[in-house]
């Protein structure tokens, strides 16, 4: 249903509402409503920076009661662990092998190709007012900026906050301003550092007022924080807040912007009718010390092991998703696509994808199996290997892997290392730390795996 037909048919449902309620006479039923959407997905935050999942030395209490009025999801995986390929995925429910979206764009780059279809496209299309207000990272040519790609308004960056001048390692920035753009328009030409301090609150506000101006319609509001990905900054107001350090300073401003976000769903009076989601684009990159996040599995952001592809997850719908509830059901961001599809009533694009619905397994509903038999991850453009559906074994294709070596400080990146991984098979029930290679131990499974992952690797890899 487009947009102008669904206002007119709210109303008309407002208007013989009113007629009944004056009438003394209550309604049979009520008239079904798609959820409105909102995805708060941060840039490499780690598994463990928000008390939820993690023992934090500051506070973070609205994320905490993000948690206690939804699910928490401790198996949430990310097909790639870098940039723009997670935001690829996380919006076509597609594999970066298909979308050919690997890595970090730069600058100028053309991104996600127009041929695959954006969750705002979708969303659009079935009358949902949509936004984004955040790093955009899929594009940053005409044809694939947010306003081509099915997004009503937007506001933000069109890549990482450090592809800029004062980059600490490399120049390759010197030449390109850092933009800030707002509906198809630059605002910024060349953001400073101060403005950067000010990113959190300005997409915030943005949200905020997104939600109270579309309280009445279904709306599809999409946050990509580009906190805490280095460097960061948080404002004057949150600046030495924790006493932990700025790190610490700035995931308590992302936690103050979930607040203000479920407040302004509350206040609208929309917050049943609102499904949330809470999650990173990867995990901490780690290169960056006290400036980076935490993960208690293995390695980080770039990599194919936990530490990289595991990411916290929530997501709250009053009366659909129990409330104070936890989860350890596989599962990964390419499904949210089709999942989001079906509730919103919207037919899912005439090209292939690779996410499937996985509603049951997010609701917890009794006897629900995740549809996948396997999921593939890679870095960059190198297939990695594969986790089952149930998540209980992961296989390692031999490949290089980078991992840190010296820490940085401050804003300054340390030093890795690039180490090699033999074939290897991980039970991740067991082991979810990947420390232990029981390929030895079961050799058919790691026969069946390895045969799954050739033939996923031909099929996206190969060309």
């Amino acid at each position: 249903m487009k947009r102008e037909s669904f206002r007119k048919r709210f109303m008309q449902i407002a208007a013989l509402g009113m007629l009944v309620a004056a009438s003394g006479v209550m309604a049979a039923e009520e008239t079904p409503r798609p959820p409105n959407v909102v995805i708060i997905f941060l840039d490499d935050a780690g598994f463990g920076d928000f008390r939820p999942f993690g023992e934090t030395a500051y506070p973070t209490p609205h994320v905490e009661q993000l948690a206690r009025e939804g699910r928490c999801f401790s198996n949430f995986h990310v097909p790639q662990a870098i940039c723009s390929a997670s935001r690829a995925a996380l919006m076509t429910g597609c594999y970066p092998g298909r979308t050919k979206v690997f890595g970090a764009h730069p600058p100028r780059a053309k991104g996600l190709d127009p041929k695959w279809t954006t969750m705002g496209q979708l969303l659009k299309g079935v009358g949902y007012a949509t936004a984004v207000f955040g790093k955009w990272h899929l594009g940053d040519l005409p044809e694939t900026r947010p306003p081509a790609r099915g997004f009503d308004e937007s506001c933000g960056l069109m890549y990482s906050n450090d592809m800029w001048r004062f980059h600490p390692s490399s120049r390759r920035f010197d030449n390109c301003p850092l933009q800030f753009w707002e509906n198809g328009k630059i605002a910024i030409e060349d953001v400073t550092g101060t403005q950067q301090k000010l990113l959190t609150t300005w997409f915030t506000e943005h949200a905020v007022d997104f939600i109270k101006r579309h309280a009445y319609e279904p709306f599809f509001l999409y946050v990509p924080h580009s906190m805490p990905h280095v460097p960061i900054f948080c404002s004057d107001k949150f600046e030495g807040k924790s006493g932990q350090g700025l790190y610490a300073d700035v995931m308590m401003e992302i936690d103050w912007s979930v607040g203000e976000i479920t407040r302004a769903l509350e206040t609208a009076g929309v917050a049943d009718d609102t499904l949330v989601i809470f999650s990173s684009d990867n995990g901490p990159w780690v290169s960056y010390g006290n400036h980076a996040g935490v993960t208690p599995y293995r390695e980080a952001k770039a990599t194919g092991f936990d530490g990289g592809t595991r990411s916290p997850c929530i997501m709250k719908w009053p009366k659909r998703i129990a409330a104070g509830s936890r989860s350890d059901r596989m599962f990964c961001s390419i499904d949210l696509f089709p999942t989001i599809a079906a509730l919103a009533g919207a037919e899912l694009p005439a090209h292939e994808i690779d996410g499937k619905d996985i509603w049951d397994v997010v609701c917890g509903q009794p006897g629900s199996v995740n549809p996948h038999e396997y999921y593939g991850f890679s870095t960059v453009g190198t297939f990695e290997g594969i986790i089952t559906g149930d998540g209980k074994w992961k296989l390692h294709l031999p490949h290089g892997y980078r991992t840190l070596v010296t820490p940085g400080k401050d804003g300054k990146p340390g030093r890795y290392a690039r180490k090699e991984i033999a074939l290897s098979l991980f039970d991740m029930e067991n082991d979810p730390y990947e420390t232990t290679n029981v390929i030895d131990a079961y050799p058919e499974e790691a026969k069946r795996l390895e045969a799954l992952a050739r033939a996923h690797q031909q099929r996206f890899f190969s060309k």
